[in-house]
């Protein structure tokens, strides 16, 4: 038995030959040049598609100066929001013709978003994505390359970076607004984490609702995000005779403040009502099914790809803001006041 040969993968010169064209021809097929025929482009496609032939994406680079490559800097993917945002922007920029090369952080500070930063650059990334949900990763954005075109998602006002976020007050405004319709005297809230803008923006709309109800603003609890905390926060809430309403700050820890009032026999929403945030997908099969306010990761995905995009592509160096609205999604916990 004789060695085994590896065939070489094909390149634009044998597809030139295949094809019965020049290097020049295939290359235009290659970049959806307009000067080239019908018939000429067909058969250089079936050359393409007989041969196997893949584009060289690192030598195109060296050629074009563009890596066809985005990078992302993330923080804490293994939360709800954060890994869904990362989702969405992935799978835009890859219905766009991009690459994704993706950095998630464990911790935001100056030091390591400058190191994300610095990999992503030596990658040779034409654009950068930063998921920038805490006030520090906000004030990082200042590291951010000169001549990199960049975009902050969910980065509150991030000075002179682009911004594609959801309208986290007008969420908790829908939240605040819809206990209130049914009846209820005041909305109690449990909040996320005091440094993260998310919390902060739907803190501001929860109370804005109610001191424009001219309703009492309770002292809000605050939570980590985890289901945890929110069972933390239901215990005590659950020894309230007065609480008949509740906005919590994200579905996880609704999860647990529904749990502590299973526990201590607070009935869902026959007492007490309950609405959360993200309208993750077990939110529907909670105990009862969960009242919520949906975030649409995939909308804010696409416009920070398409944000992108047109610093890229087209030229254009004017900062934008596009704000995506949420949506409430009514469901069991949450009832009338009796």
């Amino acid at each position: 038995m004789g060695p085994v040969v590896q065939r070489r993968p094909p390149v634009m010169a044998d597809v030139a030959r295949e094809a019965g064209v020049s290097h020049q021809t295939v290359s235009r097929v290659l970049n959806d040049h307009p000067n080239v025929r019908g018939e000429t482009r067909a058969r250089v496609l079936a050359a393409i598609g007989k041969l196997g032939y893949r584009r060289n994406h690192v030598a195109r680079a060296l050629v074009t100066k563009h890596s066809r490559t985005l990078g992302v800097v993330s923080f804490d993917t293994t939360l709800y929001g954060p890994a869904s945002t990362v989702y969405g922007i992935e799978q835009a920029a890859r219905a766009a013709g991009y690459f994704v090369s993706i950095v998630s952080l464990t911790s935001i500070d100056r030091a390591g978003m400058r190191d994300a930063l610095d990999y992503l650059t030596g990658q040779g990334v034409d654009g950068i994505v930063v998921v920038a949900p805490q006030r520090a990763t906000a004030r990082a954005l200042a590291d951010l390359p000169l001549g990199v075109p960049a975009v902050a998602v969910e980065g509150g006002e991030a000075g002179d970076v682009s911004v594609v976020c959801v309208d986290q007050a007008a969420g908790g405004r829908l939240a605040t607004e819809h206990l209130l319709a049914l009846g209820h005297e005041t909305v109690w809230h449990v909040s996320g984490p005091s440094d993260w803008l998310e919390a902060e923006g739907r803190v501001a709309g929860w109370r804005a609702a109610l001191e424009q109800a001219d309703r009492q603003v309770p002292r809000p609890l605050t939570g980590d995000w985890s289901p945890r905390s929110g069972y933390e926060a239901g215990r005590v809430l659950a020894g309230m005779r007065n609480v008949t309403a509740v906005f919590v700050a994200n579905d996880q820890m609704a999860l647990g403040v529904l749990r502590a009032f299973t526990e201590q026999g607070v009935r869902v929403p026959e007492r007490v009502s309950v609405v959360g945030f993200d309208d993750v997908p077990e939110s529907a099969y909670f105990s009862p099914p969960l009242t919520t306010i949906r975030q649409d990761f995939g909308a804010v995905g696409r416009h920070s790809i398409e944000v992108l995009v047109r610093q890229l592509e087209d030229g254009r160096h004017g900062l934008e803001r596009l704000v995506v609205p949420p949506a409430l999604v009514v469901r069991a916990s949450t009832a009338g006041s009796a």
